[in-house]
Parts: C-alpha cells; structure tokens; sequence
C-alpha cells in the first residue's frame, strides 16, 4: 500500500490533506532553514522566492527520506507501535514565503515584526510561493515493486489581496499569536481570512499546499491521487 509522508509540522497542511481524503504519515525533518538557504546562496548566488522556497522543500523531503533510510522511529499515524511503517512511501516535504516588493518573508520574528510587515501589507497584493518537493521511496522496480526512486518537485505561486487594516486590527491580529507562526504573518484559512480581500491563483498554495500542484508531481511518478485516498472514500 502506497502512503504519504508529510515532511511538516504545519496542522493547515495535513488538515488540507485530510478533507482531500489522504490520511498522511507525519515526520517533521530537522532541517536548519538559514543555514540551508546559506548554502544554496553560496553555491548559486541569490535566490529567486520561488527558488528559495524550492530549496528548503527539497531540503526537508530529502532529510526525512535519509532519516527512513537510517531507520530511524516510524512516523506518527502509523497504526501501532507493533505495526511497522509501510514501505511503499512517498515523502512530500513543502514551504512558504510571502513575496512583497521583492523580499521574501517567511514567519515573523517577533510580534513588533509582525505588526511592521502588516502596515507593510495592507491595502496591497503579494504573492505567496510554496514549495513542494516529492521523494520516491517506494521499493523499486527492479524488487518487485513501482517505485521510481525519483525526487522532484515544483512551486506554486498564489497573488494574495490584502485589506486596509487599521493599527487597532493589526494589533488585535497580532494579539492572538496566529501571524507569528505562519509564512508572511497571515492566513487564509484561520483569524487572517478576514483581511485577505481575494486571491489569483490556488488558494490551497496560500494555506500551504497545493493539491492540484501536488496531484501533478504524483502524476510525473505514475501515481494517481484517488490512489492516497483512505479506505472508504470510494467503492474498491
């Protein structure tokens, strides 16, 4: 049985998964992001946003395949300590940023941080670019199996609308702790859906994941996605 592994700690990126009908094992890797970013810098110049995020994706679903190989512990959602984790996984590890005047912004660092990039923000447009990057670790062909033992992966870029905030909205935003913990200071789905006057694009991309995007890589591996669905979604 193929299964997906979700390289992320993000709850909005595995609730997107679970309405679509996929129940995802979870691994969150160990990545450190500034140092990754540093290296690809240094290896080839600066970064473009959709570069940057592709970067890091890669990073994470890559670190979580190599922590399978070293047999590390299951991943969360397993059905068990007794039941070991399946074989035929797919690894999928995605990332965020906000694009505004040329800058890429990924999760505030503070909450003075986060006030200063909504008066930023609002009234205005960016785009909000997530990685996906895909990893093949089902077994391979030549085992018996489908795997393709490919890595691969693409962006999704999403122009995000926001409203004029007063200093009194930003501030009560701010209050709540939601834009401290996600790319750009904001949701979609969550507090911030509220000052997000409308979107061109995928608005799954803006909460973190992109479905259609992701149904395209499954496809360039010779998956389908009604094949991740649970048991159940529809008659076997």
């Amino acid at each position: 049985m193929t299964r997906l592994l979700l390289a992320s700690a993000s709850p909005a990126r595995l609730q997107t998964l679970t309405a679509a009908g996929i129940d995802p094992l979870v691994r969150v890797s160990g990545v450190d992001e500034d140092a990754v970013l540093a290296a690809a810098r240094e290896r080839f110049g600066d970064l473009e946003p959709v570069d940057a995020v592709l970067v890091l994706a890669q990073a994470k679903a890559e670190d979580v395949a190599r922590s399978l190989a070293d047999g590390a512990d299951e991943p969360d959602g397993s059905d068990g300590p007794d039941d070991a984790p399946p074989a035929e996984l797919l690894v999928l590890g995605c990332d965020s940023m906000l694009e505004l005047d040329g800058e890429v912004l990924g999760k505030p660092r503070d909450a003075h941080d986060a006030r200063e990039r909504w008066r930023a923000m609002r009234g205005r447009s960016g785009v909000l670019h997530t990685g996906h990057w895909l990893v093949d670790e089902r077994t391979s062909s030549a085992e018996g199996g489908a795997g393709t033992g490919g890595t691969l992966g693409a962006v999704s870029s999403t122009v995000v609308r926001f409203a004029d905030l007063s200093d009194a909205e930003i501030d009560a935003y701010v209050a709540t702790g939601e834009p401290l913990a996600v790319a750009g200071a904001f949701t979609i789905d969550g507090l911030g859906g509220a000052f997000v006057t409308g979107i061109e694009g995928d608005h799954h991309g803006v909460v973190g994941l992109s479905l259609p995007l992701l149904r395209e890589l499954l496809g360039e591996i010779g998956v389908t996605l009604p094949e991740l669905w649970r048991d159940g979604t529809v008659p076997r």
